[in-house]
């Protein structure tokens, strides 16, 4: 199977200010071809009876070479790859807002989520990785070896850059200690097993929230476009770098230990982007991170031969109880304690909610 393998480069400042270019050329390829093609969309719309065909990535590529490049000379100076993966990703991200999959493309603004994509002739050394223009950039831990990568994906979080590409990775079929386990996803704990173990999560937002606000605040009154507006900005990046990788840390090994030691998990299937819609509790849940925890466990199982058991999000595993499968008409979330009113268990309500998922993932 293939994974994502992503490693920080270590880097001068001459290739740094290489990878800042190719991705300044990949934002305005992205940016021109999302003018251009809004306003073919709007052109359709007002004109139903002359409609123009909506460009593929190809087309959008040939309208860049002959009306943007000979205008932008600073277009050479970087791969060419950089603007046609750019216009491909347009072109798939038009394509995904047309079937309402995901919402319409949006403009990229310097400084945020930049990043470009290469391919060509690259390489893959212990220490370094060859790209195109630019050529070999040196990497802070061995790489592995062995192989051909199609593309390598560049991308900067604050001030630092990271580089990415998918590896072959054999699937394993390790030794598992438990049969089934249920697992049950809440904001007090951030996993509650249905073998008695809990797992708090990182809440690392809610750790580091004062510092964060802190740190708006100072900048609030920066000249815009500034130096210390700029040192004010990667000081704000860095620390949302640090949240997301204590929050991503624990995440990961919660599902590696998931994954490495249940022959089958079962999860319910939570409609997360519904429940952030609860303003009083959408800050606790993002802070979780429930998402990503799904994510993460549905490759691993693949990976470590796990079986993942996804139970219907109507399945009323808080309400029911795990003895004798009676069901309460209303559970709030001020009740931490599950009572049953017909063989009179107590159990913690999380808890009795993994025992359900268990028993449906059975």
């Amino acid at each position: 199977m293939l994974l994502g393998f992503k490693t920080e480069l270590k880097l001068n400042n001459s290739e740094r200010t290489g990878l800042a270019k190719h991705a300044g050329v990949a934002r305005h390829a992205w940016n021109w071809g999302l003018n251009l093609t809004k306003q073919i969309l709007d052109h359709n719309r007002d004109n139903p009876e002359d409609k123009i065909k909506f460009p593929t990535a190809i087309d959008l590529h040939k309208w860049l070479v002959t009306m943007v490049k000979p205008e932008c000379p600073w277009y050479y100076e970087v791969s060419k790859c950089a603007p046609q993966y750019a216009l491909r990703q347009l072109s798939d991200a038009w394509k995904q807002a047309f079937k309402k999959v995901r919402k319409p493309p949006r403009f990229k603004k310097k400084g945020r989520a930049d990043s470009f994509t290469v391919d060509g002739s690259l390489s893959v050394d212990h220490f370094r990785v060859k790209v195109p223009v630019i050529g070999w950039l040196k990497t802070f831990e061995r790489l592995p070896t062995g192989y051909q990568p199609k593309s390598f994906t560049i991308s900067r979080k604050a001030d630092r850059w990271f580089i990415s590409w998918k590896i072959e990775v054999e699937p394993t079929n390790e030794p598992k200690t438990h049969a089934v386990v249920g697992v049950d996803l809440g904001v007090k704990a951030l996993a509650t097993l249905s073998t008695g173990e809990g797992f708090e999560g990182a809440k690392s937002y809610r750790q580091y929230e004062k510092k964060l606000s802190r740190l708006q605040w100072l900048n609030r009154h920066k000249e815009y476009g500034s130096a210390n507006w700029k040192k004010a900005q990667i000081k704000i990046a860095r620390l949302h770098r640090k949240i997301a990788n204590i929050r991503k840390d624990t995440l990961h090994k919660l599902t590696t230990y998931l994954a490495k030691n249940h022959s089958r998990i079962g999860i319910e299937d939570l409609n997360v982007s519904g429940m952030l819609a609860n303003h009083k509790l959408a800050k606790a849940i993002a802070d979780m991170g429930f998402y990503e925890f799904r994510r993460q466990l549905e490759y691993k199982c693949q990976l470590y031969g796990a079986t993942l058991i996804v139970v219907d999000r109507w399945t009323p595993s808080t309400k029911t109880c795990s003895r004798c499968h009676a069901k309460k008409d209303s559970m709030p979330l001020s009740e931490r304690v599950f009572r049953c009113e017909n063989c009179g268990l107590e159990i913690e309500r999380d808890f009795n909610a993994s025992i359900n998922l268990e028993i449906a993932a059975s």
